[in-house]
């Protein structure tokens, strides 16, 4: 079955860190670009970072550069966001996609990450 399982999230304070992983199967991930989505509760789903395939080019919203790391493990067929220095304003629910060149956009079914105090 063609899918991406989601784990990790969770609830820290302002300041602390978190993980999150896709495993991919049914498709190969180092040939799709890959991508980490946020909603907020009454909010919209929006993109947090993408990372390309072959050249591997990586951007990210600008509220998160230098915090969030967007990464590919070809070798895993997983993909990862690493979080750091976390705020409120980051909570929300955090859904990996990828853009398959022959085939529909796979999603996660998504994880909660909490930041409060």
């Amino acid at each position: 079955q063609v899918q991406l399982v989601e784990s990790g999230g969770g609830r820290v304070e302002p300041g602390g860190s978190l993980s999150l992983s896709c495993v991919a199967s049914g498709f190969t991930l180092s040939s799709a670009v890959v991508s980490w989505h946020r909603q907020a509760p009454g909010k919209g789903r929006g993109v947090v970072a993408f990372l390309t395939a072959g050249e591997g080019s990586a951007d990210y919203l600008t509220s998160v550069k230098g915090r969030f790391t967007i990464s590919r493990d070809n070798a895993k067929n997983t993909m990862y966001l690493q979080l750091d220095n976390l705020k409120p304003e980051d909570s929300g629910v955090y859904y990996c996609k990828a853009s398959r060149p022959a085939g529909p956009d796979v999603w996660g079914q998504g994880a909660q990450v909490t930041v409060s105090s």
